[in-house]
């Protein structure tokens, strides 16, 4: 069987930001090359926040791995999801895609890269197929894809042109119905679109994506190696909770440490919170809300900083729990499936990708998001049950391997292409068109947002 060539395009690269997205990405594309199935590139996108711009090129090479490559698209417009270097970024992409000639094109997201590309890919390569991960909510919600509104860090249930105005009081209901019918437009070209939950492709279709477009293809992890777990003595509890990812307010870990500050009023000294995660772009006033948070749970909670993928074991070893408190509709975080790959159960806030993936009492506990009290009577059951943390990782199944994954997403493209297969071979283009391909216009290449 033909071996196909996959692009894959992110906004990051794991090693210069590893966010869930990322680092997914860089395994799929990873296992999907050593499985035999398909071969290709991945281009991370990239800014002035990661790497400055360099002359000559937009394209940088990262780490030994020469399939691996970085892409500069620091003039993006976040609002309408668009790229607004088309002079600098149509013809280096476009060379890159007449050069690779991949039979897939898999955008793990749209951000820094700009919607504008799949247009382009549809123009440049007519019969490849263009896949789009959903990762978050970044199309639907102008508030960094959080649907989280910008006040009070309230769960928002659907956006619409005036929601999103209370949000955004400086723009009028219009821009949003414009930045709407923009992001839908480039989306029209979109063969497959992916979900890793349930929950997440809900929400697309509500707004307004055909239920026929939408798969749902779960993450998964590369096989870890395991940390036992920690012995205790006999009437010893499982103590020590854990936080793992990124710090922004969205995560909820300002819930975990006021939920720390409770659970030490009634039980002191009795446990211990271990925070691993960076926080990267974060603002000034987030991070002194966090040392003011950390300053009151002094001796209980400790920060440990950024953190690799190939440390979890390590540091899982000397913890019991793992604490995923987002107040934001999580898709499917990656932490829960490495916490579950330790066999350490997990408590999550009872929303989103998280309920679906934690089943309450019987591989981890959920508790109300956003609830630091009910988050500290949650962590309470776990220091005053002895029975219920073994009962607990007993009810842990096992896990999907990236194997697995990475099967169903070759057999996805395979999919795809199979009624391809059965077209003539398109014909040469004369001599009229081939010179207006390569005298192509801005408006030839990506297609400019309309606000």
């Amino acid at each position: 069987m033909k071996k196909l060539k996959v692009l894959h395009l992110c906004h990051n690269h794991p090693d210069l930001h590893p966010g869930g997205t990322e680092i997914f990405a860089l395994d799929l594309h990873r296992q999907l090359k050593a499985d035999g199935g398909a071969e290709g590139l991945l281009v991370g996108c990239v800014d002035e926040n990661h790497r400055k711009q360099r002359p000559g090129t937009v394209f940088q090479g990262i780490g030994a791995h020469s399939d691996e490559m970085l892409m500069w698209t620091g003039h993006f417009d976040n609002f309408y999801l668009s790229q607004i270097d088309l002079h600098g970024i149509v013809p280096e992409l476009t060379d890159l895609l007449t050069t690779v000639k991949p039979d897939i094109v898999h955008f793990h997201h749209i951000l820094m890269m700009g919607v504008e590309a799949l247009f382009l890919v549809r123009r440049v390569l007519p019969r490849a197929k263009i896949v789009l991960s959903l990762h978050d909510y970044y199309a639907i919600c102008a508030h960094d894809g959080q649907m989280v509104t910008t006040g009070d860090r309230r769960p928002c249930h659907q956006a619409s042109p005036d929601a999103c105005h209370r949000c955004f009081k400086g723009l009028e209901p219009e821009h949003f119905v414009l930045r709407e019918r923009h992001i839908k437009t480039h989306f029209s070209v979109v063969d497959r679109f992916l979900s890793p939950s349930n929950f997440l492709r809900r929400r697309f279709v509500g707004w307004g994506l055909s239920p026929d477009r939408i798969q749902v293809l779960r993450n998964a992890r590369p096989e870890p190696e395991i940390a036992p777990h920690r012995v205790i003595r006999p009437g010893e509890a499982r103590n020590r909770f854990a936080y793992f990812g990124n710090l922004n307010p969205n995560k909820g870990i300002l819930v975990l440490l006021e939920a720390a500050r409770l659970l030490n009023q009634r039980h002191p000294g009795a446990f211990r919170v271990d925070i691993h995660g960076g926080a990267p772009f974060q603002s000034e006033a987030f991070k002194a809300e966090l040392n003011t948070a950390l300053s009151k749970v002094d001796g209980i909670a400790r920060w440990h900083g950024a953190y690799q993928a190939t440390e979890i074991a390590g540091l899982m070893r000397n913890l019991d729990w793992v604490v995923t408190p987002s107040i934001w509709w999580e898709n499917a975080p990656l932490v829960i499936d490495e916490a579950f790959a330790q066999r350490r159960p997990v408590i999550a806030s009872d929303m989103g990708g998280m309920a679906e993936s934690v089943s309450h009492e019987v591989d981890g506990l959920t508790f109300r998001p956003g609830d630091a009290a009910a988050l500290a009577d949650t962590m309470e059951r776990a220091l005053v049950e002895p029975a219920l943390w073994d009962d607990l990782v007993s009810g842990i199944k096992p896990r999907r391997t990236l194997e697995d994954c990475a099967a169903e997403h070759l057999a996805l493209y395979r999919s795809l292409l199979e009624p391809e297969q059965q077209k003539p071979a398109p014909q040469k283009a004369g001599p009229q068109t081939r010179g207006r391909a390569r005298g192509k216009t801005k408006s030839e290449g990506m297609v400019t947002h309309v606000g």
